[in-house]
């Protein structure tokens, strides 16, 4: 047991120095030697929990989206289009918060899903998951009666997490030519305006 409780702490060391290499560096310029010599670890000992830093990036990026995943997965039952409009507008505005306030790794990670074919899957598989449970909300406001039942769930979800994750990825920008609050408050129109009754 205090074996396994050593290499999880090695294994939290080396994401904890990664985080901190690839948050200056940019993911390119970051290479495991670095991230070896941030931890203070022995050479061959990183290449014990990773393969290369793609597999300590994948770590980073799943855990900085888990928090993202909490806003998605927040209850979900409204019983009118007013009450749904609130919940979904609400919703927005914290997950484009959460943006703002991880602009830095998010900057890391568009570039690393850029260039890595790991990075690029595993976003890929992060959006899926998105998507199905946007489709779960969706579906629920259908058999409720508030949402179009002609509109099919994992569609909409789909153009709804894409319209999202573009903003998200615009208010990572240096310079954006639109306020939260604005992103939030279109967002939210456009999509409650043509998917609810």
């Amino acid at each position: 047991m205090k074996r396994q409780q050593k290499a999880q702490q090695t294994r939290q060391k080396i994401v904890a120095a990664a985080y901190d290499v690839f948050l200056q560096n940019g993911f390119q310029k970051t290479t495991i030697t670095q991230i070896i010599k941030q931890a203070n670890i022995g050479y061959g000992t990183a290449y014990v929990y990773f393969q290369n830093k793609d597999e300590i990036f994948i770590d980073i990026m799943e855990d900085v989206m888990q928090k993202f995943y909490a806003i998605a997965e927040m209850p979900f039952a409204p019983k009118t289009k007013g009450e749904a409009v609130h919940l979904i507008h609400h919703q927005v505005r914290l997950f484009l918060e959460l943006a703002v306030q991880e602009k830095a790794l998010l900057r890391v990670m568009k570039e690393a899903i850029g260039i890595s074919s790991i990075a690029a899957k595993t976003w890929k598989h992060i959006r899926e998951r998105f998507i199905a449970r946007i489709a779960e909300d969706v579906a629920y406001s259908q058999k409720n009666g508030l949402a179009n039942c002609h509109l099919q769930p994992q569609l909409v979800a789909r153009g709804w997490f894409y319209a999202n994750e573009m903003y998200m990825w615009e208010l990572t920008e240096p310079s954006v030519p639109f306020s939260l609050e604005e992103a939030a408050l279109h967002l939210t129109e456009m999509y409650t305006n043509g998917v609810y009754s």
